[in-house]
């Protein structure tokens, strides 16, 4: 499968030198560390919403940690189309920056060792929370290759049985391998609920605690678009060693619209 682009033009610029230019202006020059004692994080949460609202706290998480050559990155179905955890196993992602090759590899471990995982176009055909991150790779990274996985369930024992999946592929790989996860925080809220909302959700994932993430978001009805992936996510990074995140950035859509009324957050966090 080559993905084309759903929503260039719409949440990040579809002119190859205006996306470049905007990820210059978003990262503000920072460039991701490198060499051998650069930071190396396990796992990412990274916020998918349109560059101007979100790309902020996206750039600083991605310029927080050494970018290796592979990653799988989880996100949420908002379409509600296909597969309840689909996985793109060939071909490549399209965005105006080129393509970006899918871990053909890597994605068969994972389908082998994922008894619900199925290969699945349908669900990423028009999913943006995904598509939103590959201009930001390959900006700062560079060439790379990944596996994108797409979560459409909230059944907990399917979440940790896929995180499981995915820690032991990535194991099997014997090669640096960054787990990516793609989530908005709660939704259209007054900005003070929407914090402290935020913020019991982000403590269990500072925790690497997937558990008590369903746990939280469920009793508190916070509207986390990406809980589902977040969860498994937090179960591969806690099988592969994982014991702490850090909060790297955190905002809102206020910041930009000048509405506090009714806010979406973003945090971005580093998990190693």
């Amino acid at each position: 499968m080559n993905r084309r682009p759903a929503v260039a033009g719409r949440f990040y610029p579809a002119d190859p030198e205006t996306l470049r230019s905007d990820l210059r202006d978003l990262t503000e020059g920072r460039t991701p560390p490198s060499g051998a004692v650069a930071p190396q994080g396990i796992a990412l949460l990274v916020p998918h919403a349109g560059y101007i609202y979100s790309g902020r706290v996206a750039a600083k998480t991605y310029t927080s940690v050494r970018l290796p050559g592979r990653m799988v990155m989880l996100c949420p179905n908002h379409t509600g189309a296909g597969e309840a955890i689909a996985v793109n196993d060939e071909g490549a992602w399209e965005t105006p920056l080129g393509a970006a090759p899918i871990d053909a590899s890597l994605a068969g471990e994972i389908l082998a060792r994922c008894g619900a995982a199925r290969v699945d176009a349908e669900a990423h055909r028009r999913e943006h929370s995904l598509e939103v991150q590959i201009p930001f790779l390959q900006y700062l990274a560079g060439e790379f290759r990944f596996v994108p996985i797409c979560v459409g369930t909230m059944r907990l024992p399917l979440l940790l049985d896929l995180g499981r999946a995915v820690a032991e592929a990535i194991d099997a790989a014997r090669e640096d391998v960054l787990l990516v996860i793609s989530s908005d925080m709660s939704h259209y809220l007054p900005a003070p609920v929407a914090e402290a909302q935020d913020r019991k959700a982000i403590d269990r994932v500072l925790a690497v605690d997937p558990e008590g993430l369903h746990r939280i978001v469920r009793e508190e009805d916070i509207s986390m678009c990406g809980v589902a992936p977040a969860v498994a996510g937090l179960e591969a990074a806690r099988r592969r060693g994982a014991r702490s995140g850090r909060l790297v950035a955190y905002g809102t859509s206020g910041e930009t619209s000048g509405d506090f009324d009714s806010v979406v957050g973003y945090a971005g966090v580093a998990i190693s």
